[in-house]
């Protein structure tokens, strides 16, 4: 982690790569099994601030608690107009130059 006191040349791909590796290891907030089971309300309070969680199981990560964002509502809409698949066109039929069961059978002859 780099301390306040080091002065480092800002372009844009240095503060990029800072950001990236030290701001995850600071802001995410990383327990085990024992701790969100015996603090649960804390961690949940926590997560309902809008910060993650994120769950280990002996150093392994295992889950991430996020906070819930309501989804819009799904909406239902009517048919296009077909009814059935009965009335849906078929795609004409593909014309190959090889048979491609000839060439699987080809294919199998060689692992033999």
């Amino acid at each position: 982690m780099i301390t306040a006191d080091v002065k480092l040349p800002c372009l844009p791909t240095v503060c990029l790569v800072l950001v990236t590796t030290d701001d995850y290891h600071v802001t995410m907030r990383s327990i085990g099994i024992a701790d969100l089971k015996a603090r649960l309300s804390e961690h949940l309070r926590y997560v309902r601030r809008g910060h993650d969680v994120t769950i280990l199981d002996r150093d392994t990560p295992v889950a991430r608690l996020i906070p819930w964002h309501k989804a819009a509502a799904l909406t239902i809409r009517k048919p296009l107009g077909r009814q059935s698949f009965r009335d849906v066109p078929l795609p004409p039929p593909l014309r190959l130059e090889h048979d491609p069961l000839v060439l699987l059978l080809e294919e199998r002859q060689g692992e033999r």
